[in-house]
């Protein structure tokens, strides 16, 4: 496939809680052929742990 599925776009930050469901929705955009791209940004909203990361499709992350 050389676009992302269902209309979305190269580039995407994914952001949540430090959570299985955060874990589970960046596994979901590898397995759909995201790369990750660099490492993610964490910080502390006074509650929880926050987390950010980018992908890319395809080989646009190489």
């Amino acid at each position: 496939m050389s676009t992302p599925p269902d209309g979305l776009p190269v580039y995407r930050v994914l952001t949540g809680p430090d959570d299985v469901s955060f874990c589970h929705r960046v596994s979901e955009a590898l397995a759909a052929g995201y790369r990750l791209h660099e490492g993610p940004a964490v910080t502390f909203d006074g509650e929880r742990v926050i987390v950010a990361q980018a992908v890319v499709w395809g080989s646009l992350g190489k």
